[in-house]
């Protein structure tokens, strides 16, 4: 029998967010959950209005089952209280809910990055997501929560820091592009503070959409 090639025939219509994780801890809409310890689906405020969207659980994520509780994860609590924002008021989820990973004998399981067939299978998660949590701002972090956020029209050099249209979230939702926290972990120390700093900056733009004109 071979393996589905998308995760909606896991996804329970019209669920709650509890609902959902439950579903997902038997997904089998791709390969990858053979060799992860488990899903990590998003956790976070059930009616947040901003939700933060990475690219895949990492290896600390793997093990403990939660989006964002590693080094990137510690990082990025930074940057949102710098920016003024509450993580415990945000939703946090990842575009592929499984770790994907390369191992080699006697050495830890190194990330390996999604790939486009992995983020199309997984997206009926996040559409699932979107419609429980009802964002008004969606924070796509990184390259490949970009593509599964916003497709292939935008790139995060060239459109990060930017109030977008995200119909995918909802008719009114917007979405902000920026940089993931891993990124600025592998940066050269002398480039790290100023990436952090874009960071902020492009967390700013979200609060100030919430507080201001967009969103009431």
């Amino acid at each position: 029998m071979s393996e589905p090639e998308s995760a909606a025939e896991f996804v329970p219509e019209d669920a709650d967010l509890a609902a959902l994780r439950t579903a997902a801890a038997g997904c089998r809409g791709c390969e990858l959950y053979r060799d992860a310890t488990q899903t990590v689906f998003g956790d976070g405020a059930a009616a947040a209005r901003v939700m933060l969207v990475g690219e895949q659980p990492g290896d600390k994520e793997d093990r403990a089952g939660e989006p964002f509780v590693g080094p990137a994860g510690r990082l990025l609590d930074r940057a949102l209280a710098d920016a003024g924002l509450d993580r415990d008021r945000c939703y946090l989820t990842n575009a592929v809910k499984h770790f994907r990973f390369t191992r080699a004998p006697g050495k830890p399981r190194l990330h390996k990055k999604p790939s486009v067939g992995h983020i199309n299978a997984c997206r009926p998660w996040l559409t699932a997501e979107y419609a429980a949590v009802r964002p008004a701002v969606v924070v796509a972090l990184g390259a490949t929560a970009v593509r599964a956020v916003l497709g292939t029209r935008y790139k995060v050099t060239a459109d990060r820091g930017r109030l977008l249209p995200c119909p995918q979230a909802g008719a009114d939702a917007r979405a902000v592009i920026s940089t993931h926290p891993s990124a600025i972990l592998r940066a050269p120390d002398d480039a790290r503070d100023e990436a952090l700093a874009a960071l902020v900056s492009d967390l700013r733009v979200v609060v100030t959409a919430i507080n201001g004109s967009y969103g009431g």
